[in-house]
């Protein structure tokens, strides 16, 4: 298993498909115009799929599948069925917004996928369109069902808080997750990527989710063990329903980061605040994918990122990158380098 210098495992593997997403969500996508990828440079699904077969070796055992909003690319589940057919991975999940998700549910979980996390940050229609610039939640609570009646179980719920946004919506959400047997998972707002109009007094720290959460449903309790290389710190609230927090941005969890994130066009970053990748997809391309994963092993085995954590250090925080700075460098964007 390949360790970086902090002795961090390569474990998990963020293998986005496109960035292109059908949604415009303020925290993510706030500008008019972006800088897409040439369709051309993208990986094929069969580069794709022999690239994680030649990680396993280095330790990759769960690949999630991100975008942009990974639905919008064509035929997903031959994607899904040769990362099945593999046999090296543990855990196979996607990442989507389920606007699409109605008519993918079934196709992917006959392809083999195994797990779904749906981003929904609001309940209410006129909110949604507000936060996303699309009229989609009728489509979103529609995919959600249907990956249930797809057999899709452990479905997580994962909603960005922002404060005046939607952090009146913490209950309502935790409502509609326990009703549906669905895990809510609530995320502090972060400054990465697209995020250009970040500020600190947007975020609501996972310690003020928590005491809004305990004033009016119960003292949530810690679930033990408190810090793992999994992104959520989880709770128990009192009538047995558990719950997530992802607290980047005041609790950075770098030191079990065991993630790395591949884009659409092949380029690998080892933390999610990295100004630079490395380009695999020349060397895939001329020297065969044993060379790439090499190179792969190679790059995390001198990783130190502690990308989180020195953004907290900072005196002055601000958003990681400009608009400008991003339509001259698209790589930088979440949507680009996923989730």
């Amino acid at each position: 298993m390949t360790r970086d210098h902090f002795d961090r495992p390569l474990r998990s593997l963020r293998l986005s498909v496109t960035d292109r997403c059908n949604l415009r969500c303020g925290y993510c996508m706030p500008e008019e115009t972006y800088t897409w990828l040439p369709k051309p440079e993208l990986l094929t699904f069969e580069e794709a799929a022999a690239l994680v077969g030649a990680l396993a070796p280095l330790g990759v055992d769960r690949v999630r599948l991100t975008g942009g909003e990974p639905l919008l690319r064509r035929n997903l589940p031959d994607l899904v069925a040769s990362l099945s057919a593999l046999g090296t991975l543990e855990d196979l999940a996607l990442t989507t917004n389920a606007v699409r998700l109605d008519d993918f549910a079934a196709p992917l979980a006959a392809a083999g996928l195994g797990r779904i996390t749906v981003s929904l940050d609001t309940l209410r229609a006129d909110r949604f369109r507000h936060l996303t610039r699309r009229d989609e939640l009728g489509n979103a609570l529609r995919g959600i069902d249907a990956a249930a009646e797809a057999g899709f179980r452990g479905t997580k719920i994962n909603a960005v808080v922002v404060r005046h946004e939607n952090d009146d919506e913490l209950v309502d959400l935790l409502a509609f997750a326990r009703e549906r047997d669905l895990e809510m998972r609530f995320i502090e707002y972060m400054d990465v990527g697209g995020a250009t109009r970040w500020s600190m007094d947007a975020v609501v720290s996972a310690a003020e989710m928590l005491r809004r959460i305990g004033d009016a449903l119960g003292t949530p309790e810690p679930i033990e063990p408190a810090r793992t290389s999994a992104p959520a710190d989880h709770f128990r609230l009192p009538d047995g329903q558990v719950f997530g927090i992802i607290a980047s941005t005041t609790r950075p969890f770098c030191s079990g980061c065991d993630r790395a994130r591949l884009t659409a066009d092949g380029r690998f970053f080892t933390c999610l605040y990295a100004r630079e990748g490395t380009a695999l997809t020349p060397v895939l391309r001329q020297d065969g994918v044993d060379a790439a994963a090499r190179l792969v092993s190679e790059t995390w085995a001198g990783r130190r990122d502690r990308g989180a954590e020195e953004r907290l250090a900072e005196a002055e925080r601000a958003p990681l990158a400009q608009p400008d700075e991003l339509r001259n460098a698209p790589h930088l964007e979440m949507h680009t380098r996923g989730g």
